[in-house]
């Protein structure tokens, strides 16, 4: 199906029939500041956490089954059909090169299967589900300024996962926008959000605040913001487009 001037646009659905949205990691941070305001538009959210609680489907995307797990209990509980998936689970947790070998390489597949392989496993599903039904869908990627700028020493990992989920998002828009399939990214720098936090404080604080013209770090309620933008208002001219937020600490 390709995708003409006459197709019905995501938002005219939305008037008609609540979206179903997965966002992962959306217990806490920024997915918790997403799904309420995704919410707060009427959609009908699907939260996913680490551990299960009620209206949250738990899953340890450190797990290989997970993601496909998550998946298939999304889709029951949306009925049957998800409209937008929102990839925003990550694991932010320092690596040092000082540590054993194993050690070292047990950190790098960890945060690379959290950070990136789940959400490969999870936006190939998504777009499999559309295809089959001739479906508009939307993809909403939670990524990182590290994507561009890399990070600390301690953090190749994180760095090396955010930027295969740019590369990622930039091949999805490319070879599916034709079908209605459409995909965004959002490169926040710090936010002030717990995982954020300690980061801050191990690096020096008030220095590393130093380095963001705009003086402070994003709210999860400004990335939220954008997300919101991406999955329900985005025109699909801008499928492919990536977001900046870190308040100029990184322009490109």
């Amino acid at each position: 199906m390709r995708l003409l001037q006459g197709d019905i646009s995501l938002v005219q659905r939305a008037a008609m029939n609540r979206p179903a949205i997965l966002v992962t990691g959306s217990t806490r941070g920024i997915g918790a500041a997403l799904a309420e305001a995704l919410v707060a538009r009427g959609a009908m959210v699907i939260r996913h956490g680490r551990s299960a609680a009620p209206g949250v489907i738990g899953a340890d995307l450190g797990e290989p089954a997970a993601a496909e797990m998550l998946w298939e209990q999304a889709l029951a509980a949306a009925g049957g059909t998800i409209d937008v998936l929102v990839n925003n689970a990550g694991l932010f947790a320092p690596n040092p090169l000082e540590a054993s070998d194993i050690g070292w390489l047990d950190g790098w597949e960890e945060t690379l299967r959290v950070n990136l392989t789940s959400a490969a496993q999870l936006s190939r599903l998504a777009v499999r589900h559309w295809q089959a039904r001739s479906a508009l869908g939307r993809i909403v990627h939670i990524a990182s300024r590290a994507a561009y700028r890399g990070d600390s020493p301690a953090h190749w990992h994180y760095a090396a996962a955010k930027g295969g989920m740019i590369a990622m998002h930039k091949t999805i828009a490319r070879a599916y926008a034709a079908d209605g399939i459409l995909s965004f990214a959002v490169t926040p720098g710090f936010t002030d959000t717990g995982m954020a936090g300690d980061y801050i404080a191990s690096r020096g604080g008030a220095g590393l605040l130093a380095d963001i013209p705009l003086g402070r770090v994003a709210t999860p309620e400004e990335i939220a913001a954008i997300g919101v933008f991406c999955a329900l208002d985005a025109p699909p001219s801008m499928t492919g487009a990536v977001i900046d937020a870190n308040g100029a600490s990184f322009v490109r």
